[in-house]
C-alpha cells in the first residue's frame, strides 16, 4: 500500500514560480515608472523651495544667493549660510535630479536648472526656473526660459 505524502510536487512548485514571475513582470515596470514620477515631483517641489528661499534670501540680505550652498545651514544664519534649505538640496543632487544655480548677487536675476542624473532611469523631464518664479519643463532636452510652463 502506498503512503500518502505531504508537501507539494515539483509540477505544483513550478506552476507557483511561473505565476510569481508573471506577476513580477507586470509589476516591475509600473514600479519603475512610479519611481520616475516621484523623482520628477520631488524635483518640481525642490525648485519651488529654491524659488521661495531665493525670495526670502533677497528680502533678508537685499541680494540673491550666488550658490545653493549660500542658502544652506552652517552655524548662525548669514548671507553665506542662510539656513533656508536642507543640506541634501544644498549639495545640488536630490531624488535623482541634479540642480545647478547661476546668477544671483545684486544683479536681480538668477536661474536654476534641474537635470535627471540618469535619463530614463531617475527622470525623463528637464526643468528650469528663474526670478520670474515660473517653473518650466522640457522632455526633449535642456529646459530654458522659452520652455513650456508646467501645468500648461
Amino acid at each position: 500500500m502506498r503512503r500518502k505524502q505531504k508537501g507539494f510536487s515539483l509540477i505544483e512548485l513550478l506552476i507557483v514560480v511561473a505565476i510569481i514571475l508573471i506577476i513580477a513582470a507586470i509589476a516591475i515596470p509600473n514600479l519603475l515608472r512610479s519611481k520616475i514620477a516621484a523623482n520628477q515631483a520631488s524635483a518640481v517641489a525642490s525648485l519651488r523651495t529654491l524659488n521661495t528661499s531665493a525670495v526670502l534670501f533677497n528680502t533678508n540680505y537685499q541680494l540673491y544667493p550666488t550658490a545653493l550652498s549660500s542658502m544652506a545651514t552652517s552655524g548662525a544664519a548669514s548671507s553665506t549660510a542662510a539656513d533656508l534649505i536642507d543640506s541634501v538640496l544644498a549639495t545640488g543632487v536630490k531624488s535623482g535630479y541634479s540642480f545647478s544655480w547661476s546668477g544671483g548677487g545684486t544683479t536681480g536675476t538668477y536661474s536654476i536648472t534641474a537635470v535627471p542624473v540618469t535619463l530614463n532611469s531617475t527622470g525623463t523631464v528637464y526643468y528650469y526656473t528663474d526670478q520670474s518664479l515660473v517653473i518650466r519643463s522640457n522632455p526633449a532636452g535642456a529646459a530654458t526660459s522659452g520652455s513650456l510652463a508646467i501645468g500648461n
